[in-house]
C-alpha cells in the first residue's frame, strides 16, 4: 500500500494552480490601475494603483511560496522515484529562482530535469515544448514589463502584451503542474523506482 509519504502533490498542486490564476487576475486590475494613473492624474489615482498593486504582491508572494514548495516536493518525489537522475539538490532548487541572470535559465532546467526523473512516460517532445514555452512567456512577460517601465511608461500595447504573457505563463504553468503531478501520481502508485533518464 502507497504511504502518505509516497504520494503525489496534489494538494500543494491544487493550492499552486490556485494562487497562480488569482495573481494572474490581480495583475490584469494591477495593470489597469497603473494605466488609469499614468493617464488621469488625481489624488485619488495614486491610493488606488498602490491598494491593488499591494493586493498583487500579496498573492503573488503567496502564488510563489506555494509553486516553490510544490516543486520542492515533487522533486523529493523524482529523487526517490529516480535516485541516479540529475535532479538538484533543494536548497539550490530554490535559491536559483532569486539570482539574477541565473534565474533566467537554471530553474527551467530544474523542472524539466524534475519531470524526466518523475516517470518513464515523460514525453520527450511534448513535455519539454510545454516546459518551453511556459518558461519563454514568463520570461517574455518580464522582458516586456521593464520595456514598458522604462522605455515607454503608460503604453497600452507594451501592458496589454505584458499581460497577455502573464496570462498564457500561468496558465501554461499550470498544465505543467498537473502533468509533473500526475505523473508522478502514476509512478508512486509502484513499489519499484522508475529508471533514471538521460539529460538532452
Amino acid at each position: 500500500m502507497t504511504s502518505t509519504a509516497r504520494k503525489a502533490p496534489w494538494i500543494l498542486a491544487r493550492s499552486a494552480q490556485t494562487a497562480i490564476a488569482a495573481a494572474a487576475a490581480a495583475d490584469a486590475f494591477r495593470v489597469v490601475a497603473v494605466r488609469d494613473q499614468y493617464l488621469h492624474q488625481s489624488d485619488a489615482s495614486p491610493h488606488k494603483s498602490g491598494f491593488i498593486s499591494m493586493i498583487f504582491l500579496y498573492v503573488m508572494t503567496l502564488a510563489t511560496v506555494l509553486f516553490l514548495a510544490w516543486l520542492a516536493r515533487s522533486r523529493h518525489n523524482a529523487q526517490e522515484l529516480s535516485p541516479q537522475a540529475p535532479v538538484p539538490s533543494r536548497g539550490w532548487m530554490i535559491g536559483a529562482w532569486f539570482i539574477p541572470v541565473v534565474n533566467l535559465f537554471v530553474p527551467r532546467r530544474f523542472v524539466l530535469d524534475i519531470g524526466r526523473a518523475s516517470s518513464p512516460s515523460w514525453e520527450q517532445k511534448r513535455d519539454t515544448t510545454l516546459v518551453n514555452l511556459w518558461w519563454g512567456a514568463w520570461t517574455t512577460h518580464a522582458l516586456v514589463l521593464v520595456v514598458a517601465q522604462q522605455a515607454a511608461p503608460g503604453s497600452m500595447t507594451l501592458l496589454v502584451a505584458a499581460e497577455a504573457l502573464m496570462i498564457a505563463a500561468a496558465v501554461l504553468l499550470a498544465f505543467v503542474i498537473e502533468r509533473i503531478t500526475a505523473l508522478q501520481s502514476a509512478a508512486l502508485s509502484t513499489t519499484a523506482p522508475v529508471a533514471p533518464f538521460p539529460r538532452a
